[in-house]
């Protein structure tokens, strides 16, 4: 589902439609989320399969929760994130970041106000966000 990008992302194709309610978090098959935890995380020492996927969609980030209710190869985006991600006609097959473990971890980090272990100040290796932001971190209502 998602292969190797850059030294913080892995990238993947996935239907994108809108999700129900307003304030839910985004979320793909449970089965599916559970296996990528496991296949993408695992040699990264994340045991919990149930933990929260870090996702990009366009300049937005976001949490990605299992959910039953969920079609298999799909990202059910929260309302409002539907014009932040551009999604014009859904279901849209998109091209979606999956963060690795670290990255993952220190978006996580700045969305808490935590400082994260191996935070240079913000600079990224990545070049896959916005000039100005090499995070690609919006904050947006549903974004971390």
């Amino acid at each position: 589902m998602f292969e190797r990008f850059s030294s913080g992302y892995y990238l993947g194709r996935l239907y994108v439609t809108p999700g129900r309610d307003e304030g839910e978090n985004a979320a793909i098959a449970r089965s599916q989320h559970e296996q990528v935890n496991e296949q993408l995380y695992a040699d990264e020492e994340v045991v919990r399969t149930d933990n929260p996927l870090v996702m990009k969609l366009e300049n937005t980030h976001f949490t990605v929760a299992g959910d039953e209710s969920v079609p298999e190869g799909t990202l059910a985006v929260p309302p409002e994130l539907v014009e932040e991600t551009r999604l014009r006609n859904p279901p849209d097959l998109r091209e979606v970041f999956l963060a690795k473990a670290e990255r993952a971890r220190q978006l996580l980090s700045v969305a808490s106000g935590l400082p994260s272990a191996g935070d240079h100040t913000g600079e990224s290796d990545d070049d896959t966000g916005p000039a100005g932001d090499p995070l690609g971190f919006d904050g947006g209502p549903a974004g971390i």
